[in-house]
C-alpha cells in the first residue's frame, strides 16, 4: 500500500507541464460553465496526484503515457517541489468545492481562477509557481534542506551562474 501512495522523483518536466495545460482547460471549462461538478474532477485529480504522482490521476496518464514520449527525452527535475505544487492545487481545488457547497460560489471562481493563473505559467513557460514556493520556502528553512537534496544542488548552481 504505501508502495502505491509514493510520488515519483525525478519527475519528467515534459509530463508536468502537459498535466498543468489540461488543467488549465478544466479551469478554463468550469469558469466558463460555472458548473460545480466540474469541480469534483478537478479536485480529485489533484488530490490523487498528491498521494501518488501521476498513477491515479487521468491527467496524470494520458501525459507520462501519451503525451509527454511525444516531445522528445524526458528532461528530469526533482519530484518534491512538484508534489508541493500539487498539495497547493488541491488544497485550493478543495476549498473551491466546500466553498461552493458552503454558498460562496464567487470564492470558488476565484480559486478557480488562481489555479488556472498557476498552471498556465507551468504550462506554457514552464515557471512553477508553486515550485518556486517550495524553494523560498526550503531557502528560509520552513522545509528542511533533506526534503530535496536536488533542490538545493540546482540552486546552488543557479546563485554560481548568477554569481559567476
Amino acid at each position: 500500500m504505501k508502495k502505491l501512495l509514493t510520488f515519483p522523483n525525478p519527475v519528467n518536466e515534459y509530463a508536468a507541464r502537459s498535466v498543468a495545460g489540461m488543467v488549465v482547460l478544466l479551469c478554463i471549462a468550469t469558469l466558463i460553465f460555472r458548473s460545480p461538478w466540474l469541480l469534483w474532477p478537478l479536485a480529485l485529480g489533484f488530490v490523487a496526484r498528491v498521494a501518488s504522482g501521476p498513477r491515479f490521476s487521468p491527467f496524470g496518464q494520458l501525459a507520462t503515457k501519451v503525451i509527454a514520449p511525444r516531445l522528445g527525452p524526458a528532461k528530469l527535475v526533482p519530484g518534491p517541489p512538484k508534489r508541493f505544487a500539487q498539495t497547493i492545487g488541491a488544497t485550493l481545488s478543495v476549498g473551491a468545492l466546500v466553498a461552493f457547497y458552503l454558498g460562496a460560489p464567487t470564492v470558488s471562481w476565484v480559486l478557480v481562477g488562481l489555479i488556472t493563473a498557476a498552471a498556465f505559467l507551468e504550462s506554457v513557460f514552464g515557471f512553477c509557481l508553486g515550485c518556486t514556493i517550495f524553494g523560498w520556502l526550503q531557502g528560509i528553512g520552513l522545509i528542511p534542506v533533506s526534503v530535496c537534496e536536488a533542490c538545493n544542488d540546482i540552486r546552488l548552481r543557479q546563485k554560481a551562474a548568477v554569481a559567476g
